[in-house]
C-alpha cells in the first residue's frame, strides 16, 4: 500500500523502520476523536467555500461508516499507513473518492493529532472526575455515619491524640477534593484548539478557526501556530495532577493495608476486594489497596517520561512527540481504574469501633489534654508539659494509662489537679473538647461531613 506522503521519495520505507515508526498499535484509541475533528474541519472548509457542500456530505457519510466499522471491530488497520489519521483518511478515500482526498486541505497531521489528543483528554478528565466525585461522595457519607467512633490519631506512626474516625476520613476527603479542583483547572488548559495551525505556520486558506472551535466545543483556538502543534504542557499537567492524586490514593491505601491487618484490625475490607493465598488458607490479602499503592509508580514514571520527552525539543513539531501518547494513555487508564476501585470499595469498609477505641486508650493519647487542663489552672505550658511528662513516665513504669492513676497520685505531680481532671482524661471527653471548626469533636465532624457531601453535590450539579 503506497504511503499518502510518498511522492517525494524514490524508495519504499525500510520494513523495520516502518514497524519502528508506526503508532497505530496505540493511537487507535484516538479514532473517534480523529473522526470528530475531521467532521468539524470538513464543515468549516465547506463554510468558507474551499470544498463543496457535496464533498462535505460525502466526507461526513464516509466518516460515519468508518466509525461504525471501528465500533464493530471490522475496520482493517494497516501498519503501512503509520497512524490512526492516515488509516482513516485512506479508508475514507476508498469510500468516497476525491472528496476524501480534499479533507486534508488546510491542515497537517501536526495540528490534527494535537487536536485529537486534547479532545480525548478532555473526555478522559470528565470520566476521571466523575469517578473521583463518586469516591468523594462515598467518603463523606461514611464519615457522617461514624462521627463519634474514636480512634488513635498518629504522628510518626505513634499514638498522638484521639480523633474521630469520621474526622480521619474527612482528611482523605480534603486531599482528594484538591485533586478534583486540579483536574478542573487542568481541563481549562486542555480545552484550547490547535486545529488551523497546520504544520507549524498556519495555512494560506481563509479558515474560520472560531467556527471550528465552536463545533468541537473548545473554549478558543490556540493563539500561536508554532506553540499549538508543539505544546504538550496540557498532557504533562494532567500527568502531574494524576501523580498527586495517585500519591493521595497510595497514602490512603497504606492506611487501609495497615488497618485491615491482623495486628491492627481497625477495619474489615469487603471480601470481594481481597484475595486469598495459594498455600495459607487463613489469609485475606488487601490486594486492591496494595495494587493502587503500587500503581502510583506507573504514573510518576509517565510524568517523568513526558517531562524528559519535551525538555530538549526545539520548536515546532518533532517525531519525538509520538512518544507522548503511551505515557498519557497509561496514566489515564491507571488513574481511572484506581479511582473506580476505591469508589466501589471505600464506602463499604466496616470500621471496628471497639478495636479502635481500645487502641486509642493505649499510648497516653490524652496526655496533651492533661497539659491543657493544667494551663487552664494557671500553669505555664512548658511547666505543664514537664509535669505531664513525669506523670506519663510514672504511668509507663506501672503499666497503666493516665486515666487509671489515682487522684492522689496525679496530685503528687501537680497540686492544682482536682477530681474534674478525669472528665478530660477520657477518650470521649478529649474528643468533645476540640469543639471548633476543622477539629475532631463529633458535632464538628457531623457538620463537616454534611458540608463535604454538599460540596460534592454542587460539583455534580454543574
Amino acid at each position: 500500500m503506497s504511503q499518502l506522503w510518498g511522492g517525494r521519495f524514490a524508495e519504499s520505507t525500510d520494513a523495520f523502520v516502518q514497524e519502528f515508526t508506526t503508532s497505530i498499535g496505540f493511537d487507535q484509541r484516538l479514532a473517534r476523536y480523529d473522526i470528530q475533528g475531521s467532521v468539524a474541519h470538513a464543515r468549516m472548509l465547506a463554510k468558507i467555500g474551499v470544498i463543496t457542500d457535496q464533498d462535505r456530505d460525502d466526507i461526513e457519510r464516509g466518516l460515519a461508516l468508518i466509525a461504525s466499522e471501528i465500533e464493530a471491530g471490522s475496520f482493517a488497520w494497516s501498519v503501512a499507513l503509520e497512524d490512526v489519521h492516515m488509516n482513516i483518511e485512506a479508508r475514507l478515500t476508498e469510500l468516497v473518492g476525491d472528496a476524501g482526498k480534499r479533507l486534508h486541505t488546510g491542515r497537517s497531521r501536526n495540528d490534527q493529532v494535537a487536536t485529537d489528543i486534547r479532545l480525548y483528554l478532555r473526555d478522559a478528565i470528565a470520566v476521571c472526575t466523575a469517578e473521583l466525585e463518586r469516591l468523594l461522595r462515598g467518603i463523606a457519607t461514611l464519615a457522617g455515619a461514624h462521627t463519634d467512633v474514636v480512634m488513635p490519631g498518629f504522628t510518626h506512626l505513634q499514638t498522638a491524640q484521639p480523633v474521630s474516625f469520621g474526622h480521619h476520613l474527612l482528611a482523605w476527603f480534603e486531599m482528594l477534593m484538591r485533586d478534583a479542583e486540579r483536574l478542573d483547572d487542568c481541563a481549562k488548559r486542555v480545552n484550547v484548539m490547535p486545529l488551523g495551525a497546520a504544520a507549524l505556520a498556519g495555512t494560506s486558506y481563509p479558515i474560520d478557526r472560531a467556527y471550528t472551535a465552536e463545533l468541537l466545543g473548545f473554549d478558543r483556538p490556540a493563539a500561536n501556530s508554532l506553540d499549538a502543534v508543539s505544546d504538550r504542557d496540557f498532557a504533562i499537567e494532567f500527568c502531574a495532577s494524576a501523580a498527586l492524586c495517585m500519591m493521595h490514593l497510595s497514602r490512603i491505601a497504606e492506611e487501609l493495608v495497615n488497618w485491615a491487618s491482623t495486628q491492627w484490625q481497625f477495619v474489615d475490607l469487603p471480601d470481594r476486594f481481597c484475595t486469598g493465598s495459594s498455600i495459607m488458607p487463613q489469609k485475606k490479602n488487601p490486594d486492591v489497596p496494595e495494587l493502587v499503592r503500587g500503581k502510583s509508580g506507573r504514573v510518576y514514571g509517565a510524568l517523568m517520561s513526558l517531562l524528559t520527552l519535551m525538555k530538549s525539543q526545539p520548536l515546532a513539531y518533532n517525531k519525538d512527540n509520538q512518544e507522548d501518547k503511551e505515557p498519557l494513555f497509561d496514566t489515564i487508564d491507571t488513574l481511572l481504574g484506581s479511582l473506580r476501585a476505591f469508589a466501589d470499595m471505600i464506602p463499604n469498609i466496616q470500621p471496628r469501633a471497639d478495636v479502635m477505641r481500645e487502641a486509642a486508650s493505649k499510648g497516653f493519647a490524652t496526655a496533651t489534654d492533661l497539659a491543657d487542663y493544667l494551663v487552664r489552672k494557671g500553669v505555664a505550658f512548658r511547666d505543664a508539659h514537664e509535669i505531664v511528662g513525669s506523670a506519663v513516665g510514672y504511668a509507663v513504669s506501672q503499666g497503666v494509662d493516665l486515666a487509671d492513676l489515682e487522684l492522689a497520685t496525679l496530685q503528687g505531680f501537680g497540686a492544682m489537679i482536682e477530681a474534674d481532671v478525669f472528665d478530660i482524661l477520657t477518650l470521649d471527653g478529649a474528643l468533645a473538647s476540640r469543639d471548633h471548626y476543622g477539629a475532631t469533636a463529633p458535632n464538628q465532624v457531623a457538620m463537616a461531613a454534611k458540608t463535604a457531601l454538599e460540596r460534592v453535590e454542587r460539583r455534580c450539579a454543574r
